[in-house]
This record gives structure tokens, sequence and C-alpha cells, in this order.
């Protein structure tokens, strides 16, 4: 079976539907086989305090303005999963919350994901593991004990799932990948394994597709000098593609019989 690849566009839309449009367009011609977004509710993912902090961007000088910005509506949602269906390429999204998980649902989509940061939210993952969808398991700002119970909770619920290794730094240093994690909890869990990387270029992606991988996800943007504090970490269409032939091919010539 071969790399499932997903490519991360996450906020790197800030905020444009057609800028959205144009990177599951980019997802798709490069070969990927899904897009996934972030959702958040803003009041419940950040405090007040938090919000009412100075930070200049292209929408105004605070916090809340720039974090409402990067959010899609309802409406926005919809033409994305339309957008989609046209295209022949799955979506979904990791929710930062309860009230974004239940928006998501109403979409359907054949995936859950849980974010790095989201891996210590018990109620979140006991819903996801309750729905039954596969579901990617970030590992990167999780303890052992934290990733020890969410492989409980998903196995006690029969829900599929697959860990997938990342270092949460953005962007990662290639010498910080700590790749040997990949077999290390494949053989603590006797389950698949993907790879989230935050890299600069592309060299930890390839060499994780070595390891056996089952998932790849990298973040991808129009241009990484656009705004955005993930933009550093993504890959252009050029680099996406190329990263995309050069993980199948590797993951071809060294997958056992």
């Amino acid at each position: 079976m071969s790399i499932f690849v997903i490519a991360e566009i996450g906020i790197n839309h800030n905020g444009s539907v057609e800028t959205a449009k144009r990177l599951i367009d980019v997802a798709k011609d490069c070969g990927a086989d899904a897009v996934k977004f972030q959702k958040r509710t803003i009041d419940l993912v950040y405090g007040e305090e938090f919000l009412a902090r100075p930070r200049e961007s292209p929408w105004g000088a605070t916090q809340r303005a720039q974090k409402e910005a990067l959010e899609l509506s309802r409406d926005d949602y919809s033409e994305l999963d339309g957008h989609c269906r046209e295209r022949g390429i799955e979506w979904f999204a990791s929710a930062w919350d309860m009230e974004s998980y239940e928006f998501l649902r109403s979409f359907d989509p054949s995936y859950n994901k849980v974010a790095s940061a989201m891996i210590t939210r018990v109620e979140l993952l006991e819903a996801m593991a309750a729905d039954g969808r596969h579901t990617f398991i970030s590992t990167g700002m999780g303890t052992p004990s934290d990733v020890d119970r969410a492989v409980r909770i998903f196995r006690a619920a029969g829900c599929p799932f697959e860990l997938m290794h990342c270092v949460s730094d953005y962007p990662m240093a290639d010498e910080d990948a700590n790749l040997m994690a990949i077999p290390a909890l494949r053989a603590e869990y006797g389950c698949d394994v993907g790879y989230s990387g935050h890299e600069v270029g592309m060299g930890p992606s390839r060499d994780a597709a070595a390891l056996g991988i089952t998932s790849l996800e990298r973040h991808i943007t129009l241009d990484r000098e656009m705004y955005g504090s993930d933009q550093a970490a993504s890959l252009d269409p050029q680099g996406f593609r190329a990263l995309v032939a050069a993980a199948r091919e590797i993951h071809n010539a060294t997958a056992r019989a």
C-alpha cells in the first residue's frame, strides 16, 4: 500500500476561500490524497487576555483580529467541500475544540485528526474515537503517557487510527527530526505510524518514507513569502510535487512484500 499523502493547508489560506481553492488544486495536481485544514472556535481556544494582546497583521493590531481573520465560515467550508468533490480529493481538518469538532462532523469527512496540541484533551479524543472515523494522531506535543492514553482510548472504542510522529517546531531543524521514533512507536504500539514534517526542505520527509511510514503530512503554500506563521515550514507547489514523487518512489523501493 502506498503512502497516504496529506497536504496541510492549515491556516495558509489567510482567510481567503480563493487562496484555499488554489491550494486544493496544488495538492490534487501534485498527487496528494487529501488536504487538511484547522478549525478553531476562537473564544473557546484562547483567553480574553491573550486575544487582547498586540499583534500586527493585515487585519488589525490584536491577536483577536488576526485569529478571527484566519477562520473560515460555514459557507466558506461548504464552498471548499464542493470544490474538493469536483477535484476528486478528500478534505478534513484538525478540530481544536468540541464546537469545532461538531462543526466538522456536519460535513461527514472520511478522516479525523488529533493535532499534537490536542492530544491531552480527553473529551475530544473520546468523541473522535466514538465517531469511528480513521484518525491521524500527532504526537509532537504529547508525553509518552499522553500517547499511551490516546492509544487506549481509540483501541477501547475500536476506532481505526495511526500515530504521526512530528516535532512541533516551525520550522524544524533537520537534526531535530528524531526519525527513529517512527520504528520505536510502531514497535511500542503495534500500529501504523506516519510522519508530519515541519522542516524547511524535504530531507527528513524523504528519510521517513524509507522507514515505512503509512502517511506523510506537509504544510503547503503558494509562496513561502506570504504572511503567516506556518509559511516558513511549508513547501511551495514545485517542492511539494517533488516530495510526493520522491516519497512514493522511496516507499515503493523499500516496501517489503
